[in-house]
C-alpha cells in the first residue's frame, strides 16, 4: 500500500509539473485535477498489480475509479472538462499493464 501511495504521489507531482510548465491551461484547478487523475491511475494500477486480484476485479475497480473521477470533475467543472481525466486515467492504466506485459512475471512489483 505504501508503494501504491508513492506511485500516486510521484505521478501526481510529475504530471502537474509537466502540465503547468509545458501546457499551461491557465486554470490551476484543472491542472491539479488532471494531475490527480494521472496519479490516481498510477497508484491504482500498482495496487491492483497482484495475482490475488482477478482481471474482472481490476477492470471493475478501474471503471469505478473512472466514474468517480467523472462525477467529481462534473461537480467541479463540467462534463467536457471531466472526460479528459478519464482519458488520462485509462491511458496510464493501459501503459502500466503494457509495460508489465514485457516482464516474465507479468507484474511490475517483482
Amino acid at each position: 500500500m505504501k508503494k501504491a501511495l508513492l506511485y500516486f504521489a510521484l505521478g501526481t507531482v510529475l504530471s502537474f509539473l509537466i502540465n503547468y510548465f509545458f501546457y499551461s491551461s491557465d486554470n490551476l484547478g484543472l491542472d491539479i485535477y488532471y494531475a490527480l487523475a494521472f496519479g490516481i491511475a498510477w497508484g491504482i494500477a500498482y495496487y491492483l498489480d497482484t495475482p490475488d486480484i482477478t482481471l474482472a476485479q481490476k477492470l471493475g475497480l478501474s471503471f469505478v475509479a473512472m466514474a468517480i473521477l467523472v462525477f467529481i470533475g462534473t461537480l467541479l467543472f463540467n462534463i467536457e472538462l471531466a472526460v479528459p481525466s478519464v482519458l488520462k486515467f485509462s491511458t496510464v492504466f493501459v501503459a502500466y499493464y503494457l509495460i508489465a506485459s514485457f516482464r516474465a512475471t507479468k507484474s511490475l512489483r517483482h
